[in-house]
C-alpha cells in the first residue's frame, strides 16, 4: 500500500497549478460547446475560484490555446523530427582527470524513475506470489479440518435418538463462515469472497450444533454452539458462542450443487461474471459494512465523492447524512473534511438552506458537546468569517448564535465575541450586520463575566449609530433588550446605561446651536424608549412587596391596553417578568403601594421620580420647539414612560413635576415670555401636552388637556409671546385625528374669547388645523368659527382668518364650501372699509402666492389671477414708498410662484401680463434688480405670444408651457434669491437658448 501511494502521490504532484487552470478552463469550454450546461455548472461549483469567462484568469501570459477538439484532432498529426546522433569518444590519462560534482541530467532521472517502478512492480509481484502461497496453505488445512468435522458430526448423529430427528440439520446448513476481522481496519462483509468460499472452500469455519436448542422470544433460534477457528499459530481454538439466526453478523447460508468441479475450474468459470472491483467505487460497492462503526467508515470514505455530483438544489437532502457521519465518524481528519463539506455544501444558500444547515449544526452540537464543537465547528465558521458571497457571511453570523448554548463559556465570551464583533465593524452587507446583531443578543443571554460589559456596551452603541435601518431594528428587536437583561443583573441600567444615554443626548442639543442632528437624537430616544420594559420590570422585582407576590386562586386578567404594544416579544413587561400572571398580581400590588403607601425605601422607584424625571424635563426645555421630529420624539417616549409605569404613577409623580415648572394656576403673566424666554415658549408645553396628558384618555383626561392648552393659548397672547409651543402642540395632536375634535373645541374657546389678542391666536391656529381635518368637520365646525372671526370687531382678527381661509382653498373640494371662502375673501378685497388696509392686502398677496399653485383651477383662474391683476394696478398708485415696495415684492413672490402653474392663453393676455407690466413699473421705482428678471420675462412671454398666434393653437396644452420652457422657469426660480447679481447678467436669465 505506501508503494501505491508513492505512485499516486507522484502522479498528482505532476499536474502543476497553472496547468489544472488552463485544462479547467478548456474542459469547461468544452462542456458548454456541446450543450452539457448542467455539468458545466456543477463543474464552475467545483471551482469557485477561477472565472471560467476571462482566460487571462487562468494566469498563464501566453494566448488561449485551440479548445479540446481541435486538440484531440490534431494530436495524432504532430510528427517529432528525429534527431542525427553520433558516437563521439575521447581518451584521457586517469590522473588527469579531475573529480566533477555529479549532475543529474534528464536521461538519469528517467532512468531512476524506471528502475524504482521496476523494483515496486517486483515488490508487488513477490507479495502476490507469497498471497498464492498462503492462499493454497489455507486450503488444504481447510479441507483437512472439514474431513474431521464430517467425522465429529457423524459421532454425534450416531447418539442422538430417533426423537430428535426433527433437530438434525442438513449439510448445507451446517456450512457457515463466522467473522473475525478487527473492527479498526474497516469491517466489511466482501461479497467477491462468496463465490471463493463456494470454490476453494477457504476460510470456512465449522460450527458444532448439539441436540439441546435454545428458544426465546427475543432471538427464535438461538442455538449453543461451539466456533472453531484458526489461530495465528494454525491451531484449533474453541469459543463457546451465542448465533441468533436473525442476527446481521450471521453468515447468509446458500445450497451448494452436489458438483465434483475442481476449484480451478469453478473459479475460471466464475470469471467470466464481470464485476468491477479494481475501481475505487467497485471496491466500496464490493463490501458491505456489517456494524454502525463501518457505516460511519464507509459514509466518510464516500461522501466527498457524492457531494459535488449531485444537484445544488437538491444538495441540502445530503445535511442529515454528512451531520451524522460527521458525528460519529472515529478519524478527527475525517470529520473535519465532512463539516467542511457542510459549510461549503451550497454555494450561495437561502434562507431556507440556511436553517436547515443551522438545524444540523445545533443537532450536532448537542450530540457531540462543547468540547468538540469549540474544537470542529468553530474552525469552521472562522475560515468563512470573509467569503465573498454574503450569504456564506450570513450563514456564519447566524451560526455564532444558534451555537451560542453549546459553546464553553469562556469561548462564548472570548472568541465568538470578537468574531461577531469583526463582522459589526467591517461587513459590508445589511443582512450579515442584521444576523450578528442578533446573535449577539443571544450572546449576550450566556455571557456571565462582568468584565465583558463595557465592550457590549461599545457594540450597543456601534449597532445604534449603524447606517442600515434593518441593522438598528435589529438591536431594538432583540440586542437592546438582552444587554438591557445583563445590564439589570449586574446593576449597571440605572447607574450606568441610562444616565449614559441621556448624557448623550444631552450633548447633541448642546451642539445643535449650530444644527441639530436629528437622526441620531432620534436613535438614542428609540434606545431610550426600548429600556422603559426592563427599567419598569427592575422596579417591580426590587419592590417591598417583590417577596409578597404569590400566585393564588385566581389572577386578574391585565387589560389589554394597559402597556403599549411591545417592538418585539422581548420587550413585553410580562416576558421580562416570566409569566403574565405572574405580572398580574405585580401590578396589583404596585398600584395598591402608589396609592397608600407611598415610595419609602424603594430605592429603584425613587431613583426614577428624583434623577430620572428631572434630568428629562431640564433636558426637554433646551429643546428648539420648531424642531418637529425632535418634539415628536420626546412625546413618545414620555408617553411610553407614562403608560408603562402606570396611571397612578402619572398623576402623582409625572404631572406634577411639569406642572411645577409650567406655574400655570398663576394669573399673572410671565413677564419673561414676552421676550421668548418663558418655559410656556420652550418645547416643554407641546410635550407635556402631547407625552403626558395624552397617555390617558378617559374624560377628565381629555378637560385636563383642554383646560391646559386652553391655558397656554391665553397666557401667550396675552403677553404677545411667540406662539410656536402652541402650533407644536397643534401640529403634533392634529396628526391624530381622535384629537380633532379636543382641538376645535379650544379654538372655539379662543374664538369667543373677550380679548381680541386671543381670538387673533384662535384664527391663526386654524391654519393649521385645516389640513387634517376632515371636511365634513371643516363645513360643521371651522368654516363658521372663521366666518364668525371675519366679522369680528378688530381689524386684526379678520386679517387673522385669511390664511386659514386660503388653506381651506388648497384642500377642501366641495363646490359650496369653495364658494362661502370666495364670497369671503372677495368680501375683504372689494369692501371699501379694506381699500386702505395695507396689512390685509400684505396677508393676500401672500396667501395667493402659497395656496394658487395647488388650489382648484376654477378658483386661481377666475378669483386669485384677476384680483393680483387689480392689486397690481393698484399698488401702482400708492404714494407710500415703503408700502408700494412690500406690496411689490409680495406680488413678485406670487408671480413667480404661480408662473409654474397651466394658465389659459386668454388669462395670461388678459390678467397674467398686464399684471406683470404694472409690476414692472413698480420696480423701474423701488427696485431695478427686480425689474431686470420681470422685463426679460414679460419679453419672452410676449415673444412666444406671437408665435402662438402665427401657429395653430393646441388644444390640450395651456399657454403656459409653451411660453415658459422649463429651462426658463428653473434659471428664474433660481435667480430670485439671487438679486444682488448684476443687471448685465440678470438681462440674460430669460434669453432663448441658440
Amino acid at each position: 500500500m505506501m508503494v501505491i501511494g508513492r505512485l499516486m502521490n507522484g502522479w498528482q504532484e505532476a499536474v502543476k497549478p497553472l496547468e489544472k487552470r488552463a485544462l479547467n478552463f478548456l474542459v469547461n469550454e468544452y462542456l458548454l460547446k456541446i450543450n452539457y450546461k448542467l455539468t458545466s455548472i456543477t463543474f464552475s461549483d467545483e471551482n469557485d475560484d477561477q472565472d471560467f469567462e476571462l482566460w487571462d484568469d487562468v494566469g498563464l501570459n501566453i494566448p488561449k490555446p485551440p479548445d479540446l477538439l481541435q486538440m484531440y484532432r490534431e494530436y495524432g498529426s504532430h510528427a517529432t523530427s528525429s534527431k542525427e546522433m553520433k558516437d563521439v569518444a575521447v581518451q584521457a590519462e586517469p590522473g588527469d582527470l579531475e573529480e566533477l560534482p555529479s549532475v543529474e541530467e534528464p536521461a538519469t532521472l528517467q532512468q531512476l524513475q524506471l528502475e524504482e517502478q521496476t523494483k515496486i512492480v517486483q515488490e508487488l509481484q513477490d507479495q502476490l506470489h507469497v498471497l498464492n502461497n498462503e492462499k493454497i496453505s489455507l486450503s488444504l488445512q481447510i479441507r483437512q479440518l472439514k474431513s474431521e468435522i464430517e467425522t465429529l458430526k457423524r459421532q454425534s448423529l450416531a447418539a442422538v435418538p430417533t426423537t430428535t430427528d426433527s433437530m438434525v440439520h442438513s449439510p448445507a446448513m451446517t456450512e457457515q463462515v463466522p467473522e473475525n476481522r478487527p473492527v479498526d481496519s474497516g469491517e466489511y462483509l466482501d461479497i467477491r469472497s462468496f463465490e471463493r468460499n463456494s470454490c476453494s472452500e477457504e476460510k470456512e469455519v465449522s460450527t458444532t450444533y448439539p441436540k439441546d436448542t435454545i428458544t426465546d422470544s427475543t432471538c427464535p433460534s438461538v442455538t449453543s454452539v461451539t466456533a472453531t477457528t484458526l489461530t495465528t499459530n494454525n491451531k484449533k481454538e474453541i469459543e463457546p458462542a451465542i448465533v441468533c439466526s436473525k442476527s446481521i453478523h450471521e453468515r447468509v447460508q446458500f445450497d451448494k450443487p452436489n458438483r465434483t468441479l475442481s476449484p480451478a475450474f469453478h473459479q475460471a468459470l466464475m470469471s467470466f461474471c464481470r464485476m468491477a472491483t479494481d475501481s475505487r467505487l467497485g471496491a466500496e460497492v464490493s463490501r458491505i459494512a456489517d456494524s454502525e462503526q463501518c457505516v460511519m467508515l464507509m459514509l466518510g470514505r464516500c461522501l466527498p465523492h457524492i457531494v459535488p455530483n449531485v444537484l445544488l438544489a437538491k444538495r441540502e437532502e445530503l445535511i442529515p447524512l454528512i451531520l451524522c457521519t460527521a458525528c460519529l465518524h472515529p478519524e478527527p481528519k475525517e470529520r473535519d473534511q465532512l463539516l467542511h463539506i457542510l459549510f461549503n455544501l451550497i454555494k450561495r444558500p437561502d434562507d431556507e438552506q440556511r436553517q436547515m444547515i443551522l438545524t444540523g449544526c445545533v443537532a450536532f452540537a448537542q450530540h457531540v458537546g462543547p468540547t468538540r464543537v469549540e474544537a470542529e465547528l468553530l474552525p469552521q465558521c472562522w475560515e468563512q468569517i470573509n467569503h465573498k458571497y454574503p450569504e456564506r457571511r450570513l450563514l456564519v453570523a447566524e451560526a455564532c448564535g444558534a451555537l451560542a448554548p453549546y459553546l464553553p463559556k469562556e469561548i462564548r465570551s472570548s472568541l465568538v465575541l470578537s468574531m461577531l464583533q469583526q463582522m459589526l465593524t467591517e461587513d459590508k452587507a445589511d443582512l450579515v450586520r442584521e444576523a450578528v446583531i442578533k446573535s449577539l443578543g443571544i450572546i449576550m443571554a450566556y455571557i456571565d463575566d462582568p468584565d465583558k460589559y463595557l465592550q457590549g456596551f461599545e457594540l450597543q452603541m456601534s449597532a445604534l449609530n449603524d447606517p442600515s435601518e434593518r441593522v438598528i431594528n435589529a438591536t431594538h428587536q432583540v440586542f437592546l433588550p438582552a444587554f438591557a437583561a445583563w445590564t439589570t443583573e449586574l446593576g449597571k441600567l440605572q447607574s450606568h446605561l441610562i444616565p449614559t444615554l441621556l448624557s448623550n443626548i444631552e450633548k447633541i442639543l448642546r451642539d445643535g446651536e449650530h444644527g441639530l442632528d436629528d437622526h441620531k437624537l432620534h436613535l438614542y430616544l428609540s434606545a431610550m424608549q426600548s429600556l422603559i420594559p426592563p427599567l419598569f420590570a427592575l422596579v417591580l422585582k426590587n419592590a417591598p412587596f417583590a417577596s409578597k407576590a404569590k400566585l393564588q386562586g385566581e389572577v386578574p386578567q391585565i387589560e389589554v391596553t394597559r402597556f403599549p404594544r411591545p417592538a418585539s416579544p422581548l420587550q413585553d413587561v410580562a416576558t421580562i417578568i416570566g409569566s403574565r400572571e405572574q405580572l398580574s398580581v405585580l401590578l396589583q400590588l404596585y398600584d395598591n403601594q402608589l396609592e397608600h403607601e407611598g415610595t419609602t425605601g424603594w430605592e429603584n422607584l425613587l431613583w426614577v421620580v428624583n434623577q430620572l424625571l428631572p434630568q428629562l424635563i431640564e433636558t426637554v426645555g433646551k429643546i428648539n420647539v420648531t424642531s418637529t421630529s425632535c418634539v415628536h420624539d420626546f412625546s413618545r417616549y414620555f408617553w411610553r414612560l407614562c403608560r408603562t409605569f402606570g396611571k397612578i404613577f402619572t398623576n402623582t409623580k409625572v404631572k406634577p413635576q411639569f406642572q411645577e415648572i409650567l406655574r400655570l394656576s398663576e394669573e399673572a403673566v410671565d413677564v419673561s415670555a414676552t421676550a421668548g424666554n418663558g418655559v410656556l415658549t420652550k418645547a416643554t408645553v407641546p410635550i407635556y401636552a402631547t407625552g403626558v396628558l395624552t397617555s390617558y384618555n378617559q374624560e377628565e383626561d381629555r378637560k385636563l388637556l383642554v383646560g391646559f392648552l386652553e391655558d397656554v393659548m391665553t397666557t401667550l397672547s396675552l403677553s404677545h409671546a411667540p406662539l410656536d409651543s402652541l402650533k407644536a402642540s397643534f401640529v403634533e395632536l392634529g396628526a391624530n385625528p381622535a384629537y380633532h375634535e379636543l382641538l376645535l373645541t379650544v379654538l372655539w374657546y379662543g374664538v369667543v374669547h373677550t380679548s381680541a389678542l386671543v381670538r387673533c391666536t384662535a384664527a391663526r391656529m386654524f391654519e393649521l388645523l385645516v389640513k387634517g381635518v376632515n371636511e365634513t368637520l371643516v363645513a360643521q365646525r371651522v368654516v363658521p368659527a372663521l366666518i364668525t372671526l371675519s366679522s369680528d370687531p378688530e381689524i386684526s382678527v379678520r386679517i387673522a382668518t385669511i390664511p386659514a381661509f386660503g388653506t381651506i382653498m388648497e384642500t377642501v373640494t366641495q363646490r359650496e364650501l369653495l364658494e362661502r371662502v370666495k364670497m369671503q375673501l372677495a368680501s375683504f378685497l372689494e369692501d371699501p372699509q379694506y381699500h386702505d388696509q395695507h396689512s390685509l392686502h400684505m396677508e393676500i398677496i401672500k396667501t395667493f402666492g402659497r395656496v394658487g399653485p395647488n388650489a382648484e383651477p376654477r378658483f386661481r383662474d377666475e378669483f386669485v389671477l384677476p384680483n393680483l391683476h387689480k392689486l397690481a394696478i393698484s399698488n401702482n398708485q400708492k404714494a407710500v414708498d415703503t408700502k408700494r415696495l412690500d406690496i411689490a415684492i409680495q406680488l413678485f413672490e406670487a408671480y413667480s410662484a404661480l408662473s409654474c402653474c397651466f394658465i389659459s392663453e386668454e388669462l395670461m393676455v388678459c390678467h397674467f401680463l398686464p399684471g406683470l407690466k404694472c409690476l414692472r413699473t413698480d420696480m423701474e421705482h423701488l427696485s431695478p434688480e427686480h425689474e431686470v428678471i420681470l422685463g426679460s420675462m414679460i419679453k419672452e412671454c410676449e415673444q412666444k405670444v406671437e408665435n402662438r398666434t402665427v401657429q395653430e393653437p393646441q388644444s390640450s396644452m395651456s399657454i403656459a408651457a409653451s411660453l415658459v420652457s422649463e429651462d426658463t422657469k428653473t434659471r428664474f426660480l433660481n435667480k430670485m434669491g439671487q438679486l444682488s447679481t448684476s443687471g448685465a447678467m440678470l438681462a440674460n436669465v430669460f434669453q432663448r437658448k441658440k
